[in-house]
C-alpha cells in the first residue's frame, strides 16, 4: 500500500499507520448511509424541512406526495416529526402498523399513499413522546431501515422545524435526492430559508426549491387578494440563492377542513403544480 502523500505525516508513516490514519483514500469513502429494509425499494427520498415550526410543512408534505400520487406515481410519506406527528390525522389514518420478521408495513391511506409516523406504533395517538434527541433520530432511522415500505417512486420525508438531530440523522442516514423548504412571508424569511439553505449545502443535499405558505388570503366577496403578512420577498431571495420557487400558498379554510376531516388527497394545491416538473425530472 502506498503512503498517503496528502498527510502531514507522509514522511514517515509506515503501511499499518495508513491504514488507520483519517486522512487515507480508504477511510474518506466511509458514508453513515443506512442500508434500507430488504423489502423496500425506493427510487427518490424528497426532503420537506423549514428553519422553523409554524409555516405548514406538513400541509406541503401531504399536497406534494399527494399531487404525485394522483399522477400515477407510488408514493410513501415518513413521518420524522417524532414529537409533533400529523401526518396519520391528515390522511385519515389509524391504529397500529403490522409487522412480521421481517420489519413493520406502513399503513396505507385511501387514495393509496404509504404512511409510517410514530402515531402507529402506540397504543394511545395522545400520549406525548417524551423522548430526547438521539432516541426520536434512532426512530427516525429505524423507519428507514426496519419498515417494509415496498415499491416507491417517491419516499417524502416530514421532518421537524430547526436544524437539530432529526435532519441531521435523515440528511446522514437517507440517500435524500433533494429537499423542499417551506416558509413563510414575514420579515424573518430570509434567516428561515438561509438556515435551511445552508445545512443543506454543509450535506452536500440538493435544494429543488421553496414553497412559501400563507402568502395571501383570498376576499371571499371580492375575490381580492389580502397579503395580512405583507408584501413577500420570496422571490428576490429565491434569486438571490439561485433556487426554484415552487409555489406561493395562500391561506384557505378548505385546506385545513380537509386536513382536520382526514381527507387531505381530496385537496386540488394547483399552487404547487411546478413541484411536480422538478421531482419528475429527477428521473
Amino acid at each position: 500500500m502506498a503512503e498517503e502523500k496528502q498527510c502531514s505525516s507522509a514522511s514517515s508513516c509506515s503501511k499499518e499507520s495508513c491504514e488507520g490514519c483519517p486522512s487515507s483514500a480508504a477511510n474518506k469513502k466511509k458514508t453513515f448511509l443506512e442500508e434500507a429494509n430488504p423489502n423496500s425499494h425506493i427510487k427518490h427520498v424528497i426532503g420537506i424541512v423549514s428553519g422553523k415550526g409554524g409555516v405548514g410543512k406538513s400541509f406541503v408534505t401531504s399536497t406534494l406526495a399527494t399531487m404525485m400520487r394522483k399522477a400515477g406515481y407510488k408514493v410513501g410519506i415518513l413521518d420524522a416529526d417524532i414529537t409533533g406527528p400529523s401526518i396519520p390525522k391528515m390522511f385519515g389514518v389509524k391504529g397500529l402498523a403490522m409487522a412480521d420478521e421481517n420489519g413493520s408495513f406502513p399503513i396505507e391511506a385511501e387514495d393509496g399513499t404509504k404512511i409510517m409516523s410514530i402515531n402507529l406504533l402506540l397504543d394511545d395517538e395522545e400520549a406525548p413522546v417524551v423522548w430526547r434527541g438521539p432516541v426520536i433520530a434512532g426512530a427516525v432511522k429505524q423507519f428507514w431501515t426496519d419498515v417494509q415500505w415496498g415499491d416507491l417512486d417517491y419516499l417524502f420525508v416530514d421532518m421537524p422545524p430547526g436544524t437539530g438531530d432529526v435532519p441531521l440523522t435523515v440528511f446522514q442516514s437517507l440517500p435524500v435526492d433533494g429537499i423542499v423548504i417551506v416558509t413563510s412571508p414575514q420579515e424573518l424569511v430570509k434567516m428561515i430559508v438561509k438556515k435551511a439553505y445552508n445545512m443543506a449545502g454543509m450535506m452536500n443535499i440538493p435544494v429543488l426549491g421553496v414553497v412559501e405558505n400563507y402568502s395571501y388570503i383570498i376576499c371571499p366577496d371580492c375575490g381580492r387578494q389580502i397579503k395580512i403578512y405583507g408584501d413577500s420577498n420570496i422571490k428576490g431571495i429565491t434569486e438571490e440563492l439561485n433556487i426554484n420557487l415552487l409555489g406561493q400558498m395562500p391561506m384557505d379554510a378548505k385546506f385545513a377542513q380537509a386536513a382536520d376531516a382526514g381527507e387531505i388527497y381530496n385537496v386540488e394545491n394547483d399552487f404547487i403544480d411546478s413541484a411536480k416538473e422538478v421531482l419528475e425530472k429527477l428521473k
